[in-house]
């Protein structure tokens, strides 16, 4: 329960969504919504009750018709962007059946960590860039 005068924080599931050949998965923000306009990772918040494999299958099947098959843990982001503060929990979506489209009308770009840099992200998914990066380097070269 929050404290008066305490902004309340939101939980954030965000899937880093990697696909086959390497390339990660960007979404564009309508231009209505808080930080329009700039690419992110997709994702949603967390209802009340609901596990974070459960609100990222429920967001990514939503917003992208896809599937989670597996997911590993990636980091954590906490980010008072003034007016509400996130908490964004992160995940690397390694496995996923279907083939995302933007079911919201959004566009979508498939991008190599190494061009990740060309996009403007929200604040808060600047150390998720750098994670994605480092993750991804475990495997191959950028």
């Amino acid at each position: 329960m929050a404290e008066a005068g305490l902004k309340k924080c939101v939980h954030v599931a965000v899937g880093v969504i990697i696909g086959g050949d390497g390339r990660i998965l960007l979404a564009k923000r309508p231009d209505h919504l808080h930080m329009g306009g700039r690419w992110e990772f997709p994702g949603g918040k967390v209802e009340d009750g609901e596990s974070i494999q459960q609100a990222m299958t429920r967001e990514l099947r939503e917003e992208l018709d896809i599937g989670v098959l597996a997911m590993e843990k990636l980091i954590e982001v906490r980010h008072d962007y003034g007016d509400k503060q996130v908490f964004l929990d992160t995940w690397c979506v390694t496995e996923f059946s279907g083939e995302a489209r933007g079911v919201e009308g959004q566009a979508l770009a498939w991008v190599t960590a190494s061009d990740l840099a060309d996009y403007e992200f929200p604040d808060a998914n600047q150390p998720i860039v750098v994670a994605v990066q480092r993750w991804l380097g475990k495997f191959c070269t950028l």
